[in-house]
């Protein structure tokens, strides 16, 4: 079949490069694609959030399935507008409806779907400017640090951790007060989860599921999870801590009664559901849901998966999903993400990046970065993940950071520590 995938990141290399190896794939159409997915498919300049000129395309190339990478096109209504079409309804969308999508584009939605179906997470309220007194209770009643999340998508800037209380409440004033726009007209207010992070993610037709590897992501910019936070700074999968017994408590806990509750809500729901969860003393709460999968958690977890991606995505649309069978690679696979420097405030792009072709032990999935006669060049503030495998996540976390050395170009950083804290 004839596929597009949206997106032009270190997460839609990952997905493209399982899309090719797919028996059912005839042509792949990226997105607008990055200098890594050219040479997997067909790089598209479009803008995928203009829906009608890309159901254009789509029907002049006789696509068959659409793949959206990053939850933007989902919360937008990508699904609702292809489905809904008559012309259109025929191309499936491996992602949920706008409907579903508020599971992410929503943190009070998320929040109260969690405390209605005995989800476990932290104890929250969500605030308008209405019961801003009822806010100011709440940090008074819980312990410091203070957690602030603006309701709706913030470009990764809205989720305040705040130590002092008085800060604390004065964020919450400039936050309803359009700090992040339309994004904190609402704000959730949170306890604090002590713990270690993971992310679990599924995929699923809205009823049967397919359980995907898991992986541990790192977002701080400096080594030792110092300074600010990024996209994504490395990850290492599988997660050495995520054994058996806490993997059924997940199932049981979390994934389940998160399936139910769609059902109850009759949310129909296809795609993937990413799970950011906190082990608190051997017991897994939600963080957040996301609808997309995670970056730089792809550049591991799909280089894991030995089976066919397109099938997988293919039965959950026939409903078939419990007899495809997942295969996975059992060694660890580690990430490290080479970034411009400066990043994730002011970074320059245009640098040009050399001795790529000297990579021998990692694979190099493009995340920020553009051709241009031939030479490749930074184009983001994350620029290459560089993935490996072996038997230990010791030694393959020193192939990536072979790899990382050698790569070359003006201003490169990257952390040394990813899964450090694992060993």
């Amino acid at each position: 079949m004839n596929i597009i995938l949206i997106g032009s990141g270190g997460r839609e290399h990952a997905m493209a490069a399982k899309i090719i190896e797919s028996r059912l794939t005839d042509r792949l159409f990226i997105i607008p694609g990055n200098a890594g997915t050219a040479e997997l498919g067909e790089n598209i300049p479009l803008d995928p959030s203009d829906f009608q000129q890309l159901a254009n395309f789509a029907t002049e190339q006789g696509v068959e399935m659409i793949i959206p990478g990053s939850e933007k096109q989902l919360t937008e209504g990508i699904h609702d507008f292809f489905s809904d079409n008559e012309k259109t309804k025929h191309i499936k969308i491996i992602g949920p409806r706008k409907a579903g999508a508020l599971l992410e584009s929503s943190k009070s939605f998320s929040k109260i779907f969690m405390q209605k179906y005995n989800i476990p997470t932290a104890r929250s309220i969500s605030i308008t400017k209405k019961n801003i007194e009822a806010g100011f209770l709440f940090l008074n009643e819980v312990s410091p640090p203070y957690v602030l999340k603006a309701d709706g998508p913030a470009a990764g800037k809205g989720v305040l951790i705040l130590d002092n209380l008085y800060d604390a409440q004065q964020s919450l004033k400039e936050m309803l007060a359009g700090k992040f726009g339309q994004a904190s007209e609402k704000v959730v207010l949170e306890e604090f989860m002590e713990g270690i992070e993971l992310s679990v993610f599924i995929f699923t037709d809205g009823n049967q599921y397919i359980i995907l590897p898991e992986a541990k992501d790192y977002k701080r910019i400096g080594e030792h999870d110092t300074g600010l936070n990024t996209g994504g700074m490395g990850a290492v999968s599988p997660v050495p801590f995520a054994n058996a017994d806490f993997k059924n408590k997940i199932e049981e806990q979390i994934i389940k009664p998160t399936l139910k509750g769609l059902q109850a809500e009759n949310i129909p729901y296809i795609g993937f559901i990413f799970f950011g969860l906190m082990n608190t003393d051997g017991n897994p709460k939600v963080i957040e849901y996301n609808v997309r999968m995670g970056d730089p958690e792809s550049e591991v977890v799909f280089p894991r998966i030995l089976s066919d991606i397109v099938a997988m995505y293919d039965a959950a649309t026939t409903k078939s999903l419990d007899r495809y069978f997942l295969e996975t690679n059992p060694q660890t696979a580690t990430t490290i993400m080479l970034v411009s420097g400066g990043y994730p405030e002011h970074f320059e792009i245009g640098k040009e990046i050399k001795e790529l072709d000297k990579i021998s032990e990692s694979i190099a999935f493009h995340a920020g970065t553009q051709e241009t006669n031939g030479r490749i060049y930074t184009h983001g503030g994350r620029v290459l993940a560089l993935t490996s495998f072996a038997d230990t996540l010791e030694e393959a976390l020193n192939k990536s950071l072979r790899s990382a050395q050698i790569i070359d170009f003006e201003g490169k950083y990257f952390r040394r520590d990813i899964g450090l804290d694992l060993k």
